[in-house]
């Protein structure tokens, strides 16, 4: 059967700049996929590509996207390569939509026979404006904390660690996101100073391997090995995020014994399914995370968070509103997000605020 498709290339600007240890980001990128069959049944994907994270960039999908033609088939759509791996996770959960591909990405039986919720945690911001915004997020019930680190001084943010602490209510979880910032002498320091101290783990102190240049294997073991070192050397458990994007990458760290936690961004991965289904069957813990995504992309990560048999955390999707056009925004922030919440998620709503 035929199918229609279409694309929307977006660029939505922040309400606040984000400050990462990739610099200061002020807008999002990506592109909106909808699928049609014949039948009127409409499927909706986002590509949203993080290529600091090693992903595709956006050229890349939007250049894919213009090779299909306005008229397709899901034999072609289903074609696309695994490096194109945002743009081909939002084609499967279009076609899964329309009932294409044998799936659980972006239908509804996920949301419906999984949890009746997932609990959040509050994204934090970086520097000393961390604080000002504590006392807002616990009067709303947010009992875990994701601060982002590695942006600024190395000495100031860790003095003012133990500010963050005090601020948080008793009993507090306090992540911290260094988004590969350090190198490992700073990592030992952070390390230390949190062995004694509510932080529920660190996530991704140090550089995961760059995609795009490295191919020396070496490169690779090297930049693993210290992560390995790490975790194996520091009470306070860490997380991979950055280092779980490409194809191979949970089957790499699986197979290296690694001891911590697992990030799993859902828009970033071509094979979602796949990656949960060995994470499952190695029951690794697993934290679910946004990647900064309009109401499209969160509608398909947070169906697959509610989906997760395993040990529930706390999401990383306390990120909205994000954007200065609302209708483009996911769930707003609470210290909760319900499967009601993700049902009445409105791709429509997004695709004509792009037009």
């Amino acid at each position: 059967m035929r199918l229609r498709f279409q694309f929307r290339p977006y660029r939505l600007s922040f309400r606040s700049p984000v400050r990462t240890a990739h610099g200061r980001w002020v807008d999002r990128e990506g592109v909106i996929v909808r699928v049609e069959d014949g039948a009127g049944a409409v499927g909706w994907g986002e590509a949203a590509p993080l290529p600091d994270f090693g992903t595709e960039t956006v050229a890349e999908v939007v250049a894919a996207c213009g090779g299909f033609g306005e008229w397709t088939t899901a034999a072609e759509l289903n074609g696309v390569p695994a490096r194109l791996g945002c743009l081909r996770h939002a084609l499967v959960a279009a076609l899964a939509e329309v009932g294409r591909v044998p799936t659980e990405a972006g239908s509804d039986q996920p949301a419906a026979s999984g949890r009746p919720y997932v609990a959040v945690a509050a994204l934090l911001p970086a520097g000393r404006a961390v604080l000002a915004q504590i006392p807002g997020r616990v009067e709303m019930g947010f009992r875990v904390f994701k601060w982002k680190v590695g942006v600024g001084d190395l000495a100031d943010e860790l003095s003012l660690l133990d500010d963050v602490c005090a601020a948080l209510p008793s009993g507090a979880k306090l992540r911290l996101d260094a988004n590969g910032a350090w190198e490992r002498r700073h990592a030992e320091r952070w390390l230390e100073r949190c062995a004694d101290r509510p932080v529920e783990f660190v996530e991704q102190p140090c550089a995961a391997t760059e995609r795009r240049s490295w191919t020396d294997a070496a490169a690779w073991s090297k930049a693993d090995d210290l992560l390995l070192g790490l975790a194996g050397d520091f009470p306070t458990p860490l997380a991979l995020d950055e280092s779980i994007v490409g194809e191979g990458d949970v089957e790499r760290w699986l197979g290296a014994g690694w001891p911590g936690l697992f990030v799993i961004k859902p828009s970033l991965l071509a094979d979602v399914t796949g990656t949960l289904a060995r994470l499952a069957k190695a029951r690794a813990p697993v934290v679910f995370s946004s990647a900064l995504e309009t109401a499209v992309g969160a509608r398909t990560a947070l169906r697959t968070a509610l989906a997760w048999a395993g040990e529930p955390r706390a999401a990383g999707f306390g990120v909205w509103p994000l954007f200065v056009d609302g209708r483009c925004n996911g769930p707003m922030a609470a210290p909760f997000i319900r499967a009601e919440d993700v049902a009445h998620l409105d791709p429509e709503a997004v695709w004509s605020a792009l037009s």
